[in-house]
């Protein structure tokens, strides 16, 4: 009975998971440090979030409050990223070792360049900031959010470089490389917070000073592997100080457009945030919770749209569109399912987990109603809606992508969230609801995209 059943469970992966270049083999070696790497990332947010709520409402309503600013930028760093990504893995499908170093090299001092420089002019303008977006927020919030900012800004250098780091290392496959960064980056921050938070009870000041610490240490630990450890992209420190401009025209094929997508998509979640941010301080920190508790559904699935820029961009270096086409529908599928498995263990299991937060009791109910209904869109729409761009974007088709986000982001999402939240009294739930919505709409939108031909003649490399 047994090797019957393993018979059939391996004849199972080899139809939906293998490929004509890629084995299913391949596919989970590449996927599993992703998921390792995304369950640390959420676990440790979670614990994180858990350990700044001992400090009260106006610390965890000030920290989520300008995350949401920083989720704004970094994910600008991470477009381009993204776009070094797609450009190594065509370069390294297509055997070119010449053009995987020089992609690599471009990428790292393309986001290293950006980060310094938008570090820099928001630190400058931070008060300024702060009032246009936050300024409805209570005194309080708002003095624990400017430390919160300068903090983050002084880091974004260095996870700039571990961004980009990890951006090109994907893109030759090394994802138990880029594991063993996040983890270094990760571990030593929340070993930070538990000294600074909990020991000495600095609250967010202690926030920020693991941050800066864990964030530069985990850059110094990336150039060095990639230096002296790495033997696929034949990086050089002296690459941080030369522009190849040709290159960076070729990651800013995907990286900019992404980028430009970022900046607007997540431009409207910091104004849904102001919508939440005028419910008041409770509605921030159900916002807040929210946040964290959703984030564990996502671990997965998040997993599996990383690991597709670099499966597809790889598939389409090869021209091999058939295979592309297979590991999209088998990844989108698995992603649901392992999104019911989640929600099966955490839905239950939310008021053993809820005491974590010290959550007033005002709000607990809250909290469990976004976890439904999240819970049941992630299923039914997280995959298409982000899991498909990332596969279309790896072949080169950023431009689509980047205007169907907008789009949808602005006239969906944002108008929704502002009639359902704040004219209809649907507070934050109206909010989320919204962002369900839109999640739906453009999904669908990409899977057509996906069905056409467009969306792979549009490669990076050259023939």
């Amino acid at each position: 009975m047994f090797p019957r059943f393993r018979r059939a469970y391996y004849a199972f992966l080899k139809k939906h998971f293998s490929g004509t270049s890629i084995s299913y083999q391949e596919v989970f070696q590449l996927l599993l440090p992703i998921g390792v790497d995304q369950a640390f990332v959420v676990g440790l947010a979670l614990i994180n979030t858990a350990m700044i709520s001992s400090s009260g409402v106006a610390a965890i309503s000030a920290v989520n409050m300008v995350e949401s600013l920083n989720i704004f930028l970094l994910n600008i760093f991470i477009a381009v990223a993204t776009g070094g990504t797609v450009a190594v893995a065509q370069y390294y499908g297509s055997r070119n070792e010449k053009m995987v170093s020089r992609s690599a090299a471009g990428t790292i001092s393309a986001v290293l360049c950006m980060s310094l420089g938008i570090a820099i002019i928001l630190i400058i303008f931070h008060n300024q900031v702060l009032t246009l977006l936050f300024g409805g927020a209570e005194k309080a919030v708002m003095a624990n959010a400017r430390i919160y900012l300068i903090g983050c800004l002084l880091s974004y250098p260095a996870i700039g470089i571990v961004e980009a780091a990890c951006g090109a290392l994907r893109g030759v496959g090394e994802t138990k490389s880029t594991l063993f960064l996040s983890l270094v980056m990760n571990l030593t921050y929340v070993l930070l917070n538990f000294v600074f938070i909990q020991g000495f009870h600095f609250g967010v000041l202690g926030m920020v000073i693991s941050l800066n610490i864990a964030r530069y240490f985990a850059a110094i630990c990336s150039l060095w592997y990639l230096v002296k450890q790495n033997f696929s992209l034949h990086f050089r420190l002296k690459s941080l100080y030369s522009f190849d401009f040709f290159m960076i025209k070729k990651i800013s094929l995907v990286g900019i457009p992404f980028a430009a997508e970022q900046m607007f998509f997540n431009g409207g979640k910091i104004l849904t945030q102001i919508f939440i941010v005028s419910l008041g301080t409770y509605a921030l920190t159900t916002n807040a919770i929210a946040n964290s508790l959703t984030a564990l559904l996502e671990i997965l699935p998040s997993a599996m749209s990383i690991a597709l820029v670099t499966i597809v961009g790889q598939c389409v270096g090869r021209k091999n569109i058939a295979d592309a086409r297979k590991f999209v529908r088998s990844l989108l599928w698995l992603a649901s399912a392992s999104t019911v498995i989640v929600a099966a263990i955490l839905i239950p299991a939310y008021p053993f987990i809820i005491q974590v937060f010290n959550t007033p009791a005002t709000i607990v109910p809250d909290i469990f109603k976004l976890l439904v209904y999240v819970s049941v869109a992630r299923i039914l729409f997280w995959p298409a809606s982000f899991m498909v761009p990332s596969a279309l974007r790896a072949a080169g088709d950023a431009k689509f992508t980047s205007i169907t986000s907008m789009i949808s982001m602005w006239l969906l999402r944002v108008l929704l969230g502002y009639l359902l939240g704040i004219v209809f009294h649907m507070g934050v739930v109206g909010v989320w609801l919204a962002m369900m919505f839109e999640w739906g709409v453009r999904g669908l939108v990409f899977r057509l995209r996906f069905k056409g031909e467009k969306w792979h003649q549009k490669t990076l490399i050259d023939d």
